[in-house]
């Protein structure tokens, strides 16, 4: 019946009974048919261009809207009329084209419907979503006759752009002029009194709402909810939370946000627990939001065991899920999990989203595997500036620092301009690198050539970067030249270089100011006992310590562990609890006579204790670093690499003897300790003995 009628409408039909057929085609939901049946319509009406147009808006599919709206301009005569400008106006809305959304209101101009309130009000939320505020305000000012909606819109696109107090003056003025807020309205204009931590302002708006009896909405009360907990004050926004009238799963989503923002993660889980008991079904932001906040504090294998209960439930990780638990397994350094990721994204096409392809790039290159990070950023279809400066800082981590500077180069060839973060990468990448003049030329290009003035962060890897090199006279001069305050950072990277080169006299000067800045730090004293120490310098470097003891200040222990057959195992210095310890023990021993024939002698100078030179040789075999290797080693399994990862710095004796087992067993040997990756093959170090 329908391709009957369809072959009349070629024959000059009536608009009447094509509009009829679209009409009956569009109820139906099938655009695809409905747009056939219109490309047969020889002059389709204004009407049935905007029921098109409409259609594709609602159905969630704005840029063929927008595509068909520059048809109509194109091909018809007609002008459009207020309907047809409102569709348009929230499809740019929904799809954020700025540059479309500018020709909508230019069209309004040129067709004087710009001061129609209703189109104004649609033409100054679409310049909101589109965070053109100066768009917003000029369609604002041009409106003759305004409204609770036109104000409600212009001060949420102030806030949408990140322009609070601008969003708070202009609900100001809002209540000056004598239009009183709807309860839109509180919900737009209270997270900018949370963006400012304007407690006062949001308490205001609260006796507003009380005053009122808005509290019954629950989009007003979720953002009191929230306005309360970024503020600091969670007994307020509980206090909401418990006395509202109805509380659906949008508020307790807040709710859930407002504990884990404040570091409540166990209040967080609690009101889970609750909203599964009493039935309330757990939505994507739900689950979101709780393995986001676990991460956030922390609590990582709560994430990972969220997002497998998630599953269960029959909820399909979105991306968002997905970005919020790779860094789970980053932090764990939980390889076979995110590969399982990886899997997933890969079964469900989701590479085309950027978040996600980001997220897995740091992934494998905090677990130690930056050839994946490398193969899944040579294979993105597109690049922004956060997959470029997260490619550099997985070189940098590694040691790659030539391999960051190709990169960094290549983002700017590619018209990406640098912001503060990717110096930050090269920087680092420059100083495990010992590439010195490289930095320092990158770091004179960021205000001169890319408009980014260093701040304390990039002063600090500077410092860094020329304290590794030796050039300790130099770092302390840049130091005393910095425009703002030295940090910690700064201090720290030139006491460390100081250790290495053996300056007590500036050591001393760096320590002086780390005592002040970070008092209960103990690695700061450690560092200059130990410089005392290789300078022979025995009752200062006594004293160092004593003034720890005195302080009550004690050492981070540390630890080193490794994953075999998906268990994490864990060693300490001396340890002796593992299963396998006798193994351990006898294999370091056996070993140590291939790799002293290989070229290794036990560095002593790491042992500090007063002991004879064999006891120092044989304290030197019981530390977390070798156990570890050693266990990785006796359960290969067929693997050709292993991954160690300790949570300090790895000792130079433990460095070198590393560096030699790998070259006599012919494994490759990955160690991950708190400053970099060190990559052991062939008797070689990535970072050539430099970290």
């Amino acid at each position: 019946m329908q391709k009957t009628i369809l072959s009349k409408l070629t024959s000059n039909h009536s608009h009447f009974q094509a509009e009829k057929l679209l009409k009956h085609v569009l109820d139906s939901g099938d655009l695809a048919r409905a747009h056939q049946v219109f490309d047969k319509i020889p002059e389709p009406s204004l009407y049935l261009w905007t029921s098109l147009i409409t259609a594709y808006t609602n159905q969630g599919l704005p840029h063929e809207s927008i595509k068909l709206y520059s048809s109509f301009r194109e091909k018809s005569n007609l002008l459009p009329d207020r309907v047809l400008l409102l569709s348009v106006a929230k499809a740019c809305a929904a799809c954020a084209h700025l540059t479309k959304a500018k020709e909508i209101h230019e069209d309004a101009i040129r067709f004087r419907l710009q001061s129609d309130r209703v189109l104004g009000n649609a033409l100054i939320n679409m310049y909101g979503k589109c965070k053109c505020y100066e768009g917003a305000q000029m369609v604002f000012d041009g409106l003759r006759v305004k409204d609770v909606i036109s104000w409600t819109s212009l001060l949420s696109c102030y806030v949408n752009c990140g322009l609070s107090k601008r969003a708070l003056g202009v609900f100001g003025e809002m209540g000056f002029t004598g239009f009183r807020p709807n309860e839109m309205t509180l919900s737009s204009i209270l997270p900018a009194c949370s963006d400012l931590k304007r407690l006062s302002s949001g308490r205001e708006v609260h006796g507003y709402v009380m005053r009122n009896r808005f509290e019954e909405n629950p989009f007003v009360s979720s953002a009191l909810v929230d306005m309360y907990a970024r503020c600091s004050t969670l007994k307020h926004a509980k206090l909401v939370f418990d006395n509202a009238p109805r509380c659906d799963v949008v508020l307790s989503n807040v709710m859930l946000s407002a504990y884990f923002l404040n570091g409540e993660s166990g209040c967080a889980l609690n009101l889970l627990a609750q909203m599964r008991a009493q039935g309330t079904p757990l939505n994507y932001a739900s689950w979101n939001t709780v393995i986001s906040g676990c991460v956030q504090n922390g609590q990582n294998t709560q994430a990972l065991e969220l997002l497998a209960q998630m599953q269960k439930q029959g909820l399909k990780p979105n991306h968002i899920t997905i970005t919020s638990a790779l860094p789970a397994c980053s932090s764990l350094e939980c390889l076979r999990k995110g590969k399982e990721i990886h899997a997933y994204i890969f079964r469900n096409v989701m590479f085309e989203d950027m978040t996600c392809t980001t997220a897995l790039i740091y992934m494998y290159a905090k677990c130690g595997k930056l050839d994946l990070s490398r193969h899944i950023f040579n294979t993105m279809p597109s690049r922004d500036i956060v997959a470029w400066n997260t490619m550099i800082i997985a070189n940098s981590m590694h040691g790659n620092g030539e391999e960051a500077l190709t990169l960094y180069r290549s983002m700017i060839n590619s018209g990406s301009e640098p912001n503060s973060v990717t110096f930050s990468g090269v920087l680092s990448g420059c100083s495990h690198s010992r590439l010195v003049e490289e930095g320092l030329r990158v770091f004179d290009s960021m205000s001169k050539d890319h408009l980014v003035e260093p701040d304390a962060d990039h002063y600090a890897s500077l410092i860094d970067l020329l304290s590794r090199s030796g050039r300790l006279k130099e770092a302390y001069g840049y130091i005393q030249s910095m425009p703002m305050e030295p940090t910690a950072s700064a201090w720290g990277a030139l006491l460390g270089g100081c250790r290495v080169y053996k300056n007590v006299e500036l050591g001393r000067i760096a320590a002086s100011h780390l005592f002040k800045i970070e008092p209960e730090n103990p690695g700061n004293y450690v560092l200059l006992s130990n410089i005392f120490v290789g300078a022979k310098l025995w009752e200062e470097a006594s004293h160092t310590r004593k003034l720890m003891e005195t302080k009550g200040i004690s050492k981070l222990p540390g630890c080193s562990w490794i994953q075999v057959k998906n268990k994490v195992y864990t060693f300490s210095v001396g340890d002796k609890s593992n299963e396998q310890s006798d193994e351990i023990y006898k294999f370091l021993n056996d070993i140590s006579d291939k790799v002293r024939l290989a070229g290794y002698l036990p560095n002593t100078d790491f042992v500090l204790q007063d002991l004879d030179q064999e006891e120092k040789e044989e304290a030197l075999c019981n530390h977390s670093e070798k156990l570890a290797v050693a266990f990785g080693l006796l359960n290969l399994n067929g693997e050709t690499s292993i991954r160690v990862f300790k949570n300090l710095r790895i000792c130079g004796d433990c460095h070198n003897f590393i560096k030699f087992t790998a070259k006599v067993v012919g494994v490759q040997i990955i160690v991950r300790d708190s400053l970099r990756f060190h990559h052991f093959k062939d008797g070689t170090c990535s970072c050539k003995d430099f970290w």
